[in-house]
């Protein structure tokens, strides 16, 4: 018989049953105070992979890192074996934290990790292809390291770390090996929150993204963010505020007349609302921008938040690149390329639009010597600033480009900070306090993530 699709099928349509209670506070068990996940750079798809321990027998297993989404996904059809998953049933209190988790009926194949009957289901997401479909929640052993130099370990284990499973087209279009995807989000059963919940640490964690062909780290919990040689960070971070989208940026697909979603093949009949969701993705309160110290001209109502959610400022490890509304991307090209105006221009290379010779360009500590662009954040006293590494991309024909890209005229948000302005520096998601630490490049304090330690 044909594979169908893994969960509650009826006359060829899924049926979900949608329910929904408000979340309750983390309760606070023991446990380490501190874990980790090791973080390196994947160069054909600029996506960032790290690596934990999952199942039983455990086995590696090899994710791209995501601060959007919801919960942790992984590929359950590809030989998906272990002897310690549990399905989470559709009346428990996991399946009634999720507002929009349906509950699958019956599965007509043979029963797997991912084909359950009576089973809380989500929507897994594949937010670097936007590709999303449904799959039932489940439990199973998962171990990360406490310890991140000299090596990693030993293990902290969680007997029951609640998932979703995603289904193999799922990953296409992420980095070769993986078989799914972390999520590093605000949300309940994010890593974030889950991990506090289960070993009693406090809900923030520390993200520091690594260049290509170096190490990079998330620190989870309680732990001194402390860098070889000697450089301690914990006292020294600027923060600012964490702001609340109140409408989700993840939309779970096409609706029709009459109230059935789509998504993929799979047919999902809705029964009562469905929940519009403040977004769980990580927002800043940008101001404005500065090049070289001078201020550029942007039309602030962009960098506010609208009722409808569009607008604002996020960040984004899946985003390789920093992505702007079209007319904050021409005001600041703009910007740059008068002061740049000494420097020889070299065609643009996709997707950048400002190029210029690399050969012409000098080298410091930072980065290729080029204007600052200082990211204002709620105050002056509060500025994110850029430098060359962060600000230039290297291109394969000795171009060097201005490392920002078109978003277009009515993008959703209206900046995306890409994962290339955060390598090399220490970003702290303080979810209890709402905030957000982030240092200056490391490399200008003679060290970088891959100098890590913790252990």
């Amino acid at each position: 018989m044909a594979r169908l699709p893994p969960l509650a099928v009826a006359s060829g349509a899924l049926l979900l049953l949608f329910v929904s209670v408000s979340p309750c506070r983390a309760v606070a068990g023991g446990g380490p105070s501190s874990v980790v996940l090791p973080v390196s750079k994947d160069d054909a798809t600029q996506q960032y992979v790290t690596m934990f321990r999952q199942r039983t027998p455990q086995v590696p297993v090899k994710a791209v890192l995501d601060l959007a989404g919801t919960m942790l996904w992984v590929d359950c059809d590809a030989g998906y074996v272990s002897s310690s998953y549990a399905g989470v049933r559709c009346g428990a209190k996991p399946c009634r934290l999720l507002k929009n988790a349906g509950c699958a009926i019956t599965c007509l194949d043979a029963v797997s990790a991912g084909c359950l009957n009576d089973t809380c289901s989500e929507f897994p997401k594949n937010t670097a292809t936007s590709v999303s479909t449904a799959g039932n929640i489940i439990t199973d052993v998962l171990s990360l390291p406490t310890t991140f130099r000299p090596a990693p370990g030993p293990l902290a284990t969680a007997p029951a770390f609640l998932f979703t499973c995603g289904h193999t087209f799922l990953t296409q279009g992420l980095a070769d090996g993986t078989t799914g995807m972390v999520s590093l989000s605000r949300a309940r059963f994010a890593l974030p929150t889950q991990l506090a919940d289960t070993f009693g640490f406090s809900r923030k964690f520390a993200l520091c993204l690594p260049p290509a062909s170096a190490a990079g780290v998330v620190v989870f919990g309680n732990a001194p963010y402390t860098f070889q040689p000697g450089v301690d960070l914990s006292k020294s971070l600027i923060y600012t505020p964490l702001l609340v989208n109140p409408v989700s940026t993840a939309p779970y697909g096409r609706k029709d007349k009459t109230n059935k979603y789509f998504i993929g093949e799979t047919t999902i009949q809705l029964k009562g609302r469905v929940w519009r969701e403040k977004s769980t993705d990580y927002f800043v309160g940008l101001t404005g921008i500065k090049v070289n110290g001078h201020t550029v001209p942007v039309n602030a109502t962009l960098l506010a938040i609208d009722k409808k959610g569009v607008g604002g400022t996020k960040l984004s490890t899946v985003s390789p690149y920093t992505v702007l509304e079209r007319s904050i991307h021409q005001a600041v090209t703009d910007a740059f390329a008068k002061e740049m105006a000494a420097i020889p221009r070299a065609p643009a290379v996709e997707p950048f639009k400002l190029c210029y010779d690399g050969r012409k360009v000098g080298s410091t500590r930072v980065g290729p010597a080029v204007p600052t662009i200082e990211l204002v954040l709620q105050s002056t006293a509060a500025s994110w600033v850029v430098f060359g590494a962060n600000s230039m991309v290297a291109t394969k024909g000795g171009a060097l480009c201005l490392g920002v890209v078109d978003a277009g005229t009515e993008p959703q948000t209206s900046v995306v900070i890409g994962g290339h302005m955060m390598e090399d520096n220490l970003l702290e998601f303080d979810l209890e306090a709402s905030r957000l630490g982030f240092s200056s490049y490391l490399p200008s304090r003679q060290t970088t993530c891959n100098n890590f330690r913790l252990g």
